[in-house]
């Protein structure tokens, strides 16, 4: 079974880390792109199939996203199991997990993606109901990171966080109402950090699993950030903790 990615950061990450899912590469006839050009050269000596298309033809194709002038045709890769993740913790002295409850923009997930592999995350984890999928448009926005971080689809959340608790990994959530500050948290140990969407927060099942939880402290009228930039400050308090940046 096939999928379309489109965008220059994906497939470059395609390129770097699993060129052998590629199946087929269409680029806008005409193009000007210099790191379009590069990527093309890569193709070729790989022995890919390059059609050149037009714009119509690739907008139609993505939906009118912005597709940079390039799309591709790959195999589907083998999606992480629950069980994974388990191999995955056990093989890492200082686990660090993300994990998104109720997500369900793919924007969203995608930046979330891309924050968490900067950040040094080892796996996201996210419920199979009531979120968004590993489709186009969460690759392009994740900037290759999709590709590069394991996401660990469970379906029952509450089981996967008691288990984490089993194999004690600490659990951390975050909410609004919470007594605690990210800033007072110590966020250097074996953690899974939970994140809810900006509208609904954590499910109240999600939160009488965790072991502690947390909320950013803000000074301004506004109720609430964005989730992507709310992981962002959490994920990167826990490196500037974990590294003593």
């Amino acid at each position: 079974m096939n999928e379309i990615i489109y965008g220059i950061h994906v497939i470059e990450s395609i390129l770097e880390h699993d060129y052998t899912c590629l199946k087929q590469v269409y680029i806008l006839k005409g193009f000007k792109n210099k790191r379009l050009l590069s990527i093309i050269d890569r193709i070729k000596n790989l022995g890919i199939i390059i059609q050149m298309t037009n714009k119509q033809w690739m907008n139609k194709k993505t939906n009118n996203a912005v597709h940079q002038g390039i799309i591709a045709q790959i195999k589907l890769r083998l999606q992480y199991q629950e069980n994974d993740l388990y191999n995955i913790i056990s093989k890492i002295k200082l686990p660090f997990l993300l994990i998104l409850d109720r997500i369900t923009d793919p924007y969203n997930l995608g930046a979330c993606l891309r924050t968490a592999e900067i950040a040094g995350v080892n796996a996201v984890i996210i419920p199979k109901y009531q979120s968004a999928s590993l489709n186009a448009t969460t690759k392009k926005v994740s900037c290759g990171a999709s590709e590069r971080i394991p996401l660990i689809i469970v379906t029952n959340l509450v089981h996967t966080l008691r288990k984490l608790q089993k194999h004690n990994i600490w659990i951390i959530g975050t909410t609004d109402d919470a007594n605690h500050i990210l800033y007072n948290s110590k966020l250097t140990g074996p953690i899974a950090l939970i994140m809810g969407s900006e509208g609904n927060g954590i499910r109240r099942l999600t939160k009488e699993c965790c072991n502690e939880l947390i909320r950013i402290p803000t000074i301004g009228m506004i109720s609430s950030l964005n989730v992507s930039v709310a992981t962002g400050i959490c994920l990167f308090e826990a490196m500037r903790q974990r590294y003593n940046f």
